[in-house]
């Protein structure tokens, strides 16, 4: 009785914290140039304040909430550390400098825009990473389309589109695993849902690369610094197709649908093995091999983008990003077992009726996030902790909730330009935000494929519906 009759917490207090998290980030991050981290705390104390004060919630219940918050991401924060172990391994070993060998190959002057794009989704699929494709590959093809006469800002969209492709789909990648952490769904079929969205994304975006490549012309300059790439990339690796035993592994673990953990490890072992055997003449050692798995490998090619590019990696890369997630969480909790996180979302779902204006709803949170709170993935957990009920109450599984997250919250955060995703590609590639996001094709169409989806149906997956 005492339960069912406890008052809610009214919109207008519920957003009290909100509004701070967002006050303390924007300060954070804009104007202090630093990490969310102390202000996801300074967010956790605000609302644990007004849980116990204002709302009367006892100190324990809060603290339980923080917990089992916390703990539901327990399993994705062990994928996070052992990607991080995989990245380290695979660059050590050369599975990573193969593939990104192999992905500048394909370049072709007559479809420079489809083959940046293509080129950044390979680099980016094989290292997890947009912010370190763009860096370094996409910097280097910026300056070989300013060669050909192509806009920086078309060249620098179509980067953009390809490297976050290739971040999106990759196990590697922390969003990738931060977004079936928020919202229950597992790892690899959280990817496979999210083919459905990204695949057609990418193939609109590569022909919209193509009509606008048409006028482009021959290429009539030297695409030097490419070249030094692929020299690097051949200089300091063993790059034998061999290598690709080590993906082919996890792949073979995935479609045999062995859980991610044990794919992934696998994945590490075989990749090392390969590593001390293949290159042991370019100076790989067992010494060098486990400073790679922990502390993340450190390239000396002599070729400062392929440097940059490799040097990262290890099990200790990943604490920064697994602190943030803990915090993010703890945020999530407090408002959560509060009943403050209730109140937001039945607000917003007030207007949401069909399972179209859910999604809808979902994007545009995760939207307002990113320009609001200028964090990716404060944009992924806080609409998959607000969401999550909503969506297993009327049956749609848990894998519909992350790939709108990553629709929303992973692509458009490249296209705002105080985001620190926006504002780290405008800084590396040297082209506004406002001037590559109308051709970042991929990160302005899927939110939008996510949406159309939602209203029509199709690859909407049903379960019977839950009352928790």
């Amino acid at each position: 009785m005492s339960e069912t009759a406890e008052p809610k917490p009214s919109l207008g207090l519920s957003l009290v914290p909100v509004v701070a998290l967002v006050a303390m980030l924007y300060h954070s991050i804009a104007v202090l140039d630093a990490s969310g981290h102390l202000p996801l705390i300074g967010g956790t104390i605000v609302a644990g304040l007004l849980a116990t004060f204002a709302i009367k919630k006892p100190w324990d219940t809060v603290q339980a909430g923080m917990i089992r918050s916390i703990t539901a991401a327990l399993p994705a924060v062990l994928v996070l550390l052992v990607v991080g172990l995989l990245v380290g391994s695979w660059i050590a070993s050369g599975v990573v400098p193969l593939l990104i060998s192999w992905g500048l190959a394909v370049m072709a002057p007559g479809w420079f825009l489809v083959a940046s794009c293509l080129v950044c989704a390979i680099v980016a699929l094989a290292t997890g990473s947009s912010w370190s494709t763009a860096a370094t590959v996409g910097l280097a093809l910026v300056g070989v389309g300013e060669a050909l006469g192509i806009s920086p800002g078309m060249t620098a969209g179509a980067i953009v589109s390809g490297s976050y492709f290739g971040d999106k789909m990759s196990p590697l990648s922390d969003t990738t695993n931060l977004a079936p952490a928020s919202a229950g769904s597992e790892l690899f079929e959280h990817i496979q849902h999210m083919a459905w969205t990204t695949v057609p994304g990418l193939l609109i975006a590569l022909l919209l690369y193509t009509l606008l490549g048409l006028g482009a012309g021959e290429a009539t300059a030297d695409s030097a610094s490419v070249d030094a790439i692929a020299a690097g990339l051949r200089s300091g690796f063993n790059l034998s197709p061999l290598l690709l035993l080590a993906p082919a592994t996890v792949l073979v673990l995935i479609v045999r649908k062995v859980p991610a953990l044990p794919s992934l490890l696998a994945g590490v072992f075989v990749g090392a093995v390969l590593g001390l055997l293949l290159q042991g003449g370019h100076g790989l050692t067992v010494g060098k091999l486990m400073g790679a798995l922990y502390g993340g490998y450190e390239s000396a090619t002599g070729v400062p983008a392929v440097d940059d590019l490799l040097s990262r990696g290890g099990f200790t890369s990943m604490l920064e990003t697994v602190a943030l997630i803990v915090v993010a969480l703890a945020f999530a909790g407090v408002m959560e077992y509060s009943g403050m996180l209730d109140t937001l979302a039945r607000t917003v779902l007030g207007a949401a009726k069909s399972t179209g204006s859910l999604v809808a709803a979902t994007v545009a949170t995760s939207l307002g996030l990113n320009i609001l709170a200028s964090d990716q993935y404060i944009a992924i957990v806080v609409p998959g902790r607000m969401y999550r009920t909503a969506y297993l109450r009327r049956g749609l599984h848990p894998k519909n909730l992350s790939r709108v997250l990553e629709d929303a919250g992973t692509l458009t955060s490249a296209l705002v330009p105080w985001n620190t995703c926006g504002a780290y590609m405008a800084g590396v590639l040297g082209v506004a935000t406002l001037s590559y996001a109308p051709y970042a094709f991929l990160n302005l169409l899927v939110p939008l494929l996510s949406i159309a989806y939602g209203f029509t149906g199709f690859s909407i997956e049903r379960i019977e519906p839950q009352t928790a």
